[in-house]
């Protein structure tokens, strides 16, 4: 089956976000999944999700977690309190950190490079997932480099994936609204063309209810598509995985907006978008279910409406729940026990979706 014949134009994509009925739509997108990524099995990651710094000078409106410069709450984490975070995740068979931080302007790339190399060598049976497309222009500003030439650097050092955060959506309107200072789409865009061509692990999110139009939503789902396009037909290696979730206003100060009246969104409103994404979306071949923002109810019903991943055991995370979530970390049992009920087989996967242990009953 051709995914050409089927690809989605953006005009019939907005008329089937707006107009479709859900289970239609539900249904559709599974049938989707299915020709993808066929079978019951639903995968999951054993990570930790690690922010080395809640220092950045990007002061974006939806975030609760950074601290400015000089900030009595700011903090740098030190070579102890890492290894401390990476035993702890080794012990229970993690295979991922996903480490993250602030625009923090006193941190250079001999820093970054150096703080690879040692968790390589104290921990390598992790995965390293670090950083932002964000962060990597951010350093590449300061060391007046290309972005190419950072990540370059930093793949050396013992970097392996490149994160999706900081793409929020995909739209300058909105970008310059609720985070004026950090690179516009086009930036986050080109990070990860660079991060795709030097052969990094790469993924893709988006973050909705900023108060954009369908339209608005399409269109980050469409550019992702174009740059999937031209990054598997340059060298084979593209976006590994997509993952949506809704804005967490709680917390933050768009709370405070005056467009806040338009914010937001809910559970019917995340699984139309996730069933939507995965019929536009028809050239990355994982979709996972977001329950640290949505809860575990919802993030099973994504599972029966084109997700095929439950996402991670996450035994640490701080920025999205800085801003307004409730649960930070699931056990593995609560993992299985959640996809089972959704009616799939669970099995732990490593980051680009290779299996470790599938526990089929």
């Amino acid at each position: 089956m051709s995914a050409v014949l089927e690809r989605l134009s953006p005009a019939v994509a907005a008329r089937l976000y707006r107009e479709a009925p859900l289970e239609e739509l539900r249904a559709r997108a599974d049938a989707a999944r299915q020709r993808v990524v066929p079978g019951r099995t639903v995968t999951y990651l054993i990570d930790r999700n690690v922010n080395y710094t809640n220092v950045c000078v990007t002061d974006c409106q939806f975030c609760a977690f950074y601290r400015p410069p000089g900030h009595a709450e700011g903090y740098v984490r030190t070579r102890e309190e890492l290894a401390g975070k990476l035993s702890e995740l080794a012990a229970v068979g993690g295979t991922r950190v996903l480490m993250q931080g602030g625009h923090h302007p006193d941190l250079r790339l001999p820093w970054y490079e150096d703080l690879l190399r040692w968790m390589r060598r104290e921990f390598p049976s992790i995965e390293i997932d670090a950083f932002s497309p964000s962060e990597i222009d951010h350093v590449a500003a300061l060391e007046g480099m290309t972005v190419e030439q950072v990540l370059g650097r930093l793949r050396e050092a013992g970097l392996e994936g490149l994160p999706g955060g900081g793409g929020e959506m995909l739209d300058d309107e909105i970008r310059r609204e609720v985070s004026p200072k950090k690179q516009d789409a086009q930036g986050w865009l080109d990070v990860m063309r660079a991060a795709q061509r030097l052969g990094l692990a790469t993924t893709a999110t988006m973050v909705i209810g900023f108060g954009e139009s369908v339209e608005q939503r399409i269109g980050h789902l469409v550019r992702l598509r174009e740059l999937q396009d031209e990054s598997l037909a340059a060298h084979g290696n593209g976006f590994i995985a997509f993952i949506a979730w809704t804005a967490q206003l709680k917390n933050n100060s768009l709370e405070r907006s005056w467009r806040r009246r338009r914010m937001g969104a809910g559970p019917e409103d995340y699984l139309r978008h996730a069933a939507v994404a995965r019929l536009v979306l028809d050239n990355v071949p994982h979709h996972q279910a977001s329950w640290p923002t949505m809860g575990e109810a919802t993030a099973r019903e994504a599972l029966r409406g084109g997700a095929d991943d439950f996402g991670s055991t996450m035994l640490e995370e701080n920025v999205v729940s800085a801003a307004g979530t409730d649960r930070r970390s699931m056990t593995e049992a609560e993992l299985h026990a959640n996809i089972r009920a959704a009616g799939f087989v669970p099995a732990q996967r490593d980051t680009r979706y290779r299996i470790v242990r599938s526990f089929d009953e």
